[in-house]
């Protein structure tokens, strides 16, 4: 029974009692009774069923723009190979895209500033002896790119700070050990020289690189759950867990250091592809099909894997779906291989978790996605993330820029916060030891540096005692010896070449500048002395992390007394509701 038949049962119950009669009050209070109920389940009703007509988000408006034919690369020769990668990676100096090639493997790399036509003569990588299947650039070495091919080898490759002049044939590293031909590779996303390769053999390699041989035979750790075919390897922020899918509609997450399986999906209904971490929400989001042939995503909690928390439909393409996240604004990017379209989302830790935002169409189909770091967009435009979308029909590789529209022209804080950058957090042998570290993060503000979050230890007091003895101070004695600020230019005030860390000076000094007495002025103030580069900023970093540790605490503090606050206040809205019932 509903709530208004229930009402109306009242009212006539309620005028056939009382006809022609005094109401009781037992009566009475029935009626009354049945009408305040009614009307508080009428309000928690309206309550939860009214939903804002859109979800607030300063990426609503968000809109993807291709390039002009001035700043696209045509004439490129894009493989024609069926192999569900992106065949192209883009960093902030070159671009690289796999190329066809008559007898063996070869990939192009650009100067990305070198737009238009491309030279069908044009210098290439060509060292495979069989099809390249998948390219990837070093995170923290721009001109280093490594490559893997049918010929089952991986190779790493040194790119000219000019670009290519010649054809290379010769790999800086050569990795031996898979069996069949190489489909997939993935760096390390904190540690360096650190590289994954997956093979046709149904097994993934950890491979060291910082070696001093060319030739690398062992890899470091072999990872032999799989049952079929890996599909996509992902890693999460600090690189501690590795997650892939494959052929056997399976899910796991594994200790990449020691190939130990932590967690494994079911793969009953939803046929996983392609995986991503969504680090900074604790998630995992795979795309790929459902028992009905829909393309579809599904988003699982990585400790849990035993059902998703969420699956939803897409449509019906038959295309692998490639998915790219992005941290920083929490937006999700959908890239179907062989469609024009690209949709993407806004993603949140509470339910219903993606929310959808636009679509760009395009009559393009496209093969491949290429992805521009973020500190390689254009932050003056408000660019927020950036692909280049290989067109095999034309043979071309267009870039297209999805923007935050905004008036003003300056830096954007709230679109661009600390991002990761290209230093690494660690050697491979810190890795390999169990260490664990996030990324280096930097701001895309210009003319600011890598801001390092793990500072070599160091003892304060010592590194205050070191900062004292280098600065200038006023001389007790005529044998110290000091610079004299004076209007010429004969004494220069940051030439501290020839100091002892006791304040004296050899004896070079005194031949080289003349001698002075006693009585003049010997200073220099403190803005024209430049204090020692690395304790300027190791002092930086400890005074910013002082600081945020106190606003860590008031926050604390407040959370707490409004945490107090709630609980009265519903103390009293519970006493209200019961003084009038």
């Amino acid at each position: 029974m509903s709530v208004g038949d229930l009402y109306i049962c009242n009212v006539n119950i309620y005028g056939r009692q009382t006809e022609g009669k005094v109401p009781s009050d037992e009566l009475m209070n029935v009626h009354i009774f049945v009408c305040v109920w009614v009307c508080v389940c009428v309000c928690v009703c309206i309550q939860m069923s009214w939903h804002p007509p859109y979800r607030s988000s300063k990426f609503r408006h968000v809109y993807g723009k291709p390039a002009g034919k001035d700043q696209r690369y045509d004439g490129l020769p894009i493989t024609r190979a069926v192999h569900d990668n992106h065949c192209c990676a883009v960093n902030p100096c070159f671009i690289a895209v796999v190329t066809e090639c008559a007898g063996g493997g070869a990939f192009i790399v650009i100067s990305i500033r070198r737009t238009g036509r491309v030279d069908p003569h044009h210098p290439r990588v060509c060292g495979h002896r069989a099809r390249v299947l998948d390219i990837k650039w070093d995170p923290f070495n721009d001109h280093r790119i490594a490559s893997c091919s049918e010929d089952c080898t991986v190779k790493v490759w040194d790119i000219p700070n000019s670009g290519l002049k010649e054809n290379i044939i010769t790999a800086r590293k050569e990795l031996l050990g898979h069996s069949r031909r190489v489909g997939l590779i993935e760096w390390h996303p904190t540690a360096k020289d650190i590289l994954l390769s997956s093979a046709y053999d149904y097994q993934v390699f950890v491979w060291c690189l910082d070696g001093a041989g060319s030739v690398v035979k062992t890899p470091v750790c072999v990872i032999h759950l799989h049952t079929d075919l890996v599909l996509s390897l992902g890693f999460n922020e600090d690189g501690s867990r590795l997650a892939t899918t494959c052929k056997d509609r399976r899910v796991r997450i594994i200790d990449p250091r020691t190939g130990q399986l932590l967690q494994e999906s079911g793969g009953q209904s939803h046929k996983a592809s392609k995986v991503v971490f969504l680090t900074d929400l604790n998630l995992l989001l795979t795309t790929g099909n459902s028992c009905w042939n829909q393309r579809q995503f599904a988003l699982w909690d990585p400790e849990d894997l035993s059902e998703p928390l969420l699956e939803e439909d897409v449509d019906g393409g038959s295309g692998v779906l490639f998915p790219f996240y992005d941290p920083d604004t929490h937006m999700l990017y959908l890239a179907g291989k062989g469609d024009g379209n690209i949709r993407y989302y806004e993603v949140s830790a509470e339910k219903p978790y993606i929310h959808f935002l636009a679509e760009y169409r395009s009559p393009l189909p496209q093969k491949g996605m290429g992805v521009m770091p973020k500190r390689g967009l254009r932050t003056k435009q408000c660019e927020i993330f950036r692909f280049y979308r290989m067109v095999c029909v034309k043979d071309l590789v267009e870039p297209l820029s999805f923007t935050v529209p905004r008036k003003f022209d300056g830096f954007q804080e709230d679109i661009y916060p600390m991002t990761a950058g290209n230093e690494a957090a660690m050697t491979a042998q810190e890795w390999l030891k169990g260490h664990n570290k996030g990324p280096v993060l930097m701001s895309l503000r210009p003319n600011t540096k890598v801001q390092n979050p793990y500072p070599a230890p160091v003892d304060v007091n010592e590194l205050q005692r070191s900062f004292s003895s280098t600065s200038l101070q006023k001389p007790s004695g005529p044998n110290e010896a000091f610079l004299r600020l004076s209007q010429s230019s004969e004494y220069d005030c940051t030439d501290l070449t020839g100091w002892h860390e006791d304040g004296t000076q050899e004896n070079e000094w005194s031949n080289t500048h003349p001698t002075h007495t006693p009585t003049e002025t010997w200073w220099c103030e403190s803005a024209e002395f430049t204090p020692p580069a690395v304790e300027k900023e190791l002092l930086q970093v400890f005074y910013s992390q002082q600081e945020e540790i106190q606003s860590l605490r008031s926050q604390l503090e407040q959370r707490d007394s409004r945490i107090q606050q709630l609980e009265l206040e519903v103390k009293n809205i519970r006493n209200q509701m019961r003084a009038s019932f």
